[in-house]
């Protein structure tokens, strides 16, 4: 009976995911059927592009939820490498932090995984925060480069953080054990994905219908008021209109909804200041009209632990 019942929610929310993607596909063909100037002929374009992506996005992200913890484990770990990787070539090294490099991709990354895996939640907590990051100068300074050593070793470790831990807690999700709560097949993961990525894409939608008012216009000049508040506000309904999928009740996901837009949006601005610094547009091109890895999970690093963290206090 339980797992008709997993099987059914399954079910459920790619159903609701796919009528979503159908709605913003016919959408985007009568834009494009309807556009004329060649100004929005490009924003059709890119809105396009952007739902063809996620149409490949959806179908990945839940054949990982269809793997169970496997599945989401490798699918995060993937990410977690690819977005490293974006990070690292944005932030240029010298060739004394290669083998520290080489740690971070190849030794820590699929450590923190691991331990999620086999759920050993006291090793991986601290982890990355605790031993990676000791261990990252060390291995720096036998190199015995001290240019800059201050700059290149915190670029390592901010990257192993931000793409590599915070990421992991978003797996992390379907090891936690709530009472009463039979949510194995990736529910709550679900609902963190789906709140901070529609808040992201409904900001991008409310902006460019209705924003006037820049938020941070030398960090993202494209995030504006009208924008936050039209996204925030749809994901919080959407959320907590999901609350039959979690352990928490109605106001309770209203208000996890909330803290995940919140948090999903700060980091957006977090992660826009280091390409503003770097003085680029996008982190890569990996998924067409998003950018690359790191433009699509910028809300989600920022998000993810602080999710986990209060469904771990509060629920479990």
């Amino acid at each position: 009976m339980t797992m008709q019942i997993l099987d059914f929610q399954l079910r459920a929310m790619a159903g609701g995911v796919l009528a979503l993607l159908i709605v913003a596909s016919v959408i985007g063909y009568l834009f494009h059927l309807k556009t004329k100037s060649e100004r929005g002929r490009d924003v059709v374009q890119n809105l396009n592009a952007r739902i063809r992506a996620w149409w490949v996005m959806a179908f990945i992200f839940f054949v990982a939820i269809a793997g169970g913890n496997f599945g989401s484990l490798l699918l995060f770990a993937i990410v977690s490498f690819l977005a490293l990787r974006e990070y690292i070539t944005l932030t240029p090294t010298k060739r004394a932090d290669h083998r520290a490099l080489f740690w971070a991709f190849f030794v820590i990354t699929p450590l923190q995984y691991l331990l999620i895996g086999i759920r050993w939640y006291g090793l991986f907590s601290i982890f990355i925060p605790v031993y990676a990051y000791l261990l990252v100068p060390l291995r720096n300074v036998i190199a015995g480069d001290c240019e800059e050593f201050l700059a290149r070793t915190s670029k390592i470790q901010w990257g192993l953080m931000v793409c590599v831990y915070f990421v992991s807690y978003a797996p992390a999700l379907l090891g936690l054990k709530i009472e009463g709560y039979k949510g194995e097949s990736g529910e709550l993961l679900f609902f963190l994905v789906a709140v901070v990525q529609l808040s992201d894409v409904m900001q991008y939608v409310f902006g460019k219908c209705f924003g006037r008012h820049p938020i941070a216009p030398e960090v993202s000049p494209n995030k504006t008021i009208e924008g936050f508040v039209g996204g925030v506000a749809s994901a919080v309904v959407v959320g907590t209109l999901l609350w039959w999928i979690t352990p928490f009740s109605l106001w309770q996901a209203a208000i996890m909804s909330l803290v995940i837009a919140l948090m999903g949006f700060g980091g957006g601005l977090v992660m826009s200041a280091i390409k503003r610094d770097r003085g680029v547009k996008d982190y890569g091109a990996t998924i067409p009209g998003h950018g690359g890895i790191m433009d699509r999970i910028d809300s989600l690093c920022f998000a993810a632990p602080i999710f986990f963290h209060l469904t771990r206090y509060y629920f479990t």
